[in-house]
């Protein structure tokens, strides 16, 4: 009886014994993900997605950390910048009378610049859309302008959030990003003037008015998807408009529709526009949807697409060009390696109005005024949901427009301007890339211990 108590306690310990070296294995995984997590180390999570073969772990938009050789610096905030980045924190308004948003709703960003008869304009004609107090309003300021910032906050129709752009050119009268002393101009030699800055393709050095556009879209873009509380887990669509946008009573109602759609229309495109590519056109008229290149009025898509536009951050912030969309065009929509696609009616539900250009807003001596007036003719089809779900998609295949191969305008060729733009993909998204990696690569051990076999050997799910 002894005997076989000795061998029963035998053969039950042998387990325990085979199981020892896997529970090692956690003991240091826990240990290694305690280290990872205290030291914030990115390339040490993403060396142990690489040991283990694990790359689908690593999500499209983290693999920028990898590119950059070390932390790119902001440059020193003014008192101003500061109070502005305060700000950004602060809950929407308006939530008294909108306490809750709709289910599976489409967040609206409108980016601004410093034209407030063109702003009053687009806050009216929003005022007056189907649904708009059923989701939430961001807008966007290229730094900051009192004017602008008291039509916003008027709005009553809707949950509004405000974010200030804090390291907008236009807030830094005696430094970078502004003009900073001993800079280049014009075309300038930067060793016979003996002066700072690097010239674009055609030897013209930066304006900071300028640049300004370029960089408030990209700030904006990796503040509102990675960077702001109310947003950083959202995975719907977000419809993006401008100043000099009017947007028509259908628009909401009508890119619901083309949202919900689009998976079964149009599984290839990345997005749903209010507008035709062609800013002029009113479109086709037709009993059937568009696919087109995506367009600059009225475009909205969602977190997968913007994980893969952040992974095109060198080429979109490298790229001498100081205007986003065509940036976008010429060099991040061709390197995704098929056509970029979105989805939209025949009747636009947006329109662009302003002449007037967009760094023109407000001169010294008196503002822009041109076409701020400007009134749109709204037929009873534009007032109601004008999209049919049986109809058909006319797929655009020759995309007009600018496309691959071309080489920008300019105005983007200084490196410090390349290096900020860089900033704001690297700063917002590191925390997140951080230990959203690190949980990640902790589930996958997790599963890859759980399926060892017995004999120690791993094996990987």
């Amino acid at each position: 009886m002894a005997f076989y108590r000795k061998s029963r306690a035998v053969k039950d310990a042998l387990p325990l014994r085979r199981m020892l070296p896997f529970a090692l294995l956690v003991l240091l995984a826990v240990l290694l993900v305690t280290f990872l997590l205290r030291v914030g180390t990115v390339t040490s999570s993403s060396s142990l997605v690489n040991m283990y073969g694990w790359s689908a772990v690593w999500e499209t938009d983290r693999s920028l950390v990898i590119h950059l050789k070390s932390e790119l610096k902001l440059p020193k905030q003014s008192i101003l910048s500061m109070s502005l980045d305060q700000r950004n924190k602060l809950p929407p308004r308006n939530m008294d009378r909108f306490p809750n948003l709709a289910k599976d709703h489409t967040k609206i960003v409108l980016y601004v610049h410093n034209r407030p008869q063109y702003l009053r304009l687009v806050v009216s004609s929003l005022a007056a859309v189907e649904g708009i107090s059923e989701t939430m309003l961001i807008v966007s300021h290229d730094g900051y302008f009192a004017e602008m910032d008291r039509i916003v906050q008027d709005i009553r129709f809707c949950q509004v959030k405000q974010i200030f752009a804090p390291y907008s050119p236009h807030l830094f009268p005696d430094g970078f990003p502004g003009v900073s002393p001993g800079d280049c101009h014009d075309k300038d030699d930067p060793i016979v003037n003996k002066c700072n800055g690097t010239a674009d393709q055609y030897g013209h050095h930066r304006s900071p008015r300028t640049v300004s556009l370029k960089h408030h879209w990209w700030w904006m873009m990796n503040t509102v998807w990675d960077g702001t509380e109310e947003t950083k887990g959202f995975s719907g669509h977000i419809l993006f408009i401008e100043e000099d946008h009017f947007i028509y009573p259908n628009a909401y109602r009508n890119l619901q529709l083309l949202i919900g759609l689009k998976p079964m229309k149009c599984p290839e495109c990345y997005a749903a526009n209010l507008a035709p590519m062609d800013v002029n056109s009113v479109g086709e008229g037709w009993d059937m949807l568009v696919a087109e290149k995506m367009g600059n009025v009225g475009y909205s898509f969602n977190r997968t697409v913007w994980r893969k536009i952040h992974t095109k951050a060198k080429e979109f912030c490298s790229f001498d060009e100081y205007n986003w969309d065509i940036t976008m065009w010429a060099t991040v929509y061709p390197s995704f390696g098929t056509p970029v696609y979105t989805l939209r009616g025949p009747r636009r539900s947006a329109a662009h109005f302003g002449k007037c250009g967009l760094h023109q807003g407000r001169g010294k001596s008196s503002s822009c005024i041109d076409n701020a007036e400007a009134r749109f003719q709204l037929d009873e089809i534009d007032k109601i949901l004008n999209i049919k779900p049986d109809w058909k998609v006319h797929v655009v295949k020759k995309q007009s427009g600018y496309q691959a191969g071309f080489k920008g305008w300019g105005g983007w060729g200084d490196e410090r301007d390349r290096e900020l733009c860089l900033s704001f993909a690297y700063i917002l998204s590191k925390e997140r890339d951080s230990y959203a990696t690190i949980e990640d690569n902790v589930q996958k051990l997790k599963g890859f211990l759980l399926h060892a076999d017995a004999s120690g050997n791993a094996t990987k799910v």
